[in-house]
């Protein structure tokens, strides 16, 4: 009977081992199945049976739950490092895989564990791919006119057809590493994907960048939620996708008084902003029947991100590991599922992608807020 291979989503398998990605089929679900579940709880006392009580709202919600720590971390870190500075940061890959594989397994949501199943050969490839097609064609489009001393006016119109390629090139990058991320994330063996069109959202980024600078920032609201609309509205969990119905006319109110109270406030009214949009963004996504809550207030907010700040720029770096830890408990503590998470239709539909927009989006040294 054919099945599809939980590594790399095959979906003929008919085997014990996938032939794409030569993957034991039963081993890798096995390790899946305990890595999702994570340590066993420890054995209760019998008790009576309690009496059934009629479901309460509370009883409903959920929670996202993180079981890492800044030591365990920082451990995975320092050896990053050491590796990468060995290999002459050919192992950067395999290292931003490992933190993604703890950060994801540690990660726990009712009961069960998410998982990655990316590899750091795969971005490695996706890297090469993106050098070779994009960066290093612009590269020399932007030191062949300066060598060869070419007339200003061929400098000039360079210059422009540079900064429209990056104009476009930066949409590419991000639905890329959406797609990518998304394809190798999991719950409960069900894969994630993405599946919003790179030309779309072409348009969304372009008329939204261009509509912004000629507003002198009023777009802004209106643009990032068009963007948040489509990468929400394209993702899926296995079958399902997810769902958002948001506008970004309702974030004008808040991003103009930001605006009037950034100076008076010396920006510190930015955070504030940040801390609505999220509650906005959060409580118009839907999942089936569950909708996603967020009540992180403000002045939390401005408090963890400077703090984060100071904390990596008067340690040189050392304190990342704590700091991601921090921020993730801090996000995980306001977050919460309402409603039931009725996942028994929910079928395997993973979709195949490339790591080209994920090595993309590491050429510009940009993550795009796509993770």
């Amino acid at each position: 009977m054919a099945e599809s291979c939980p590594r790399c989503g095959r979906a003929d398998v008919t085997g014990g081992r996938c032939p794409q990605c030569g993957v034991a089929v039963a081993l890798f679900r096995a390790s899946l199945d305990k890595l999702r579940r994570g340590p066993a709880a420890p054995v209760a006392a019998p008790v009576s049976a309690p009496t059934l009580a009629p479901p309460t709202v509370a009883a409903a919600s959920r929670r996202l739950v993180f079981h890492g720590s800044g030591p365990g971390l920082f451990g995975i870190q320092a050896l990053n490092a050491l590796l990468t500075l060995l290999t002459l940061g050919v192992f950067y890959f395999w290292a931003k895989t490992r933190v993604r594989r703890y950060v994801y397994g540690e990660t726990e949501l009712d009961g069960d564990r998410f998982a990655y199943h990316g590899t750091g050969r795969e971005l490695l490839g996706g890297f090469a791919r993106g050098a070779a097609v994009f960066f290093i064609p612009i590269a020399l489009c932007s030191v062949l006119p300066e060598l060869y001393q070419a007339p200003a006016e061929v400098k000039a119109a360079l210059r422009r057809l540079l900064w429209l390629v990056g104009l476009l090139l930066v949409p590419v990058a991000m639905v890329g590493a959406r797609r990518y991320r998304l394809s190798r994330t999991s719950w409960r063996g069900i894969r994630f994907s993405f599946r919003g069109r790179v030309r779309e959202f072409i348009g969304i980024f372009v008329v939204g960048t261009t509509l912004t600078s000629l507003t002198l920032g009023l777009y802004y609201p209106v643009f990032i939620t068009q963007r948040q609309a489509f990468m929400i509205s394209n993702a899926y969990f296995g079958s399902r996708k997810l769902d958002f119905d948001g506008r970004g006319r309702d974030l004008m109110r808040p991003f103009l008084t930001m605006i009037l109270l950034f100076l008076p406030t010396l920006g510190l009214s930015w955070f504030w902003f940040s801390a609505r949009r999220h509650r906005y963004f959060t409580e118009h996504t839907r999942f089936g029947l569950t909708r996603f809550r967020s009540s992180v207030p403000g002045g939390q907010l401005a408090w963890l991100q400077i703090t984060n700040a100071v904390a990596i720029v008067l340690t040189l770096g050392l304190a990342w590991p704590w700091t991601v830890v921090r921020g993730l408990r801090f996000t995980f503590r306001y977050l919460r599922l309402d409603g039931p998470l009725d996942v028994a239709d929910v079928h395997q539909d993973a979709r195949a992608a490339s790591a080209t927009g994920e090595g993309l989006a590491g050429l510009l040294d940009a993550d795009f807020g796509v993770s």
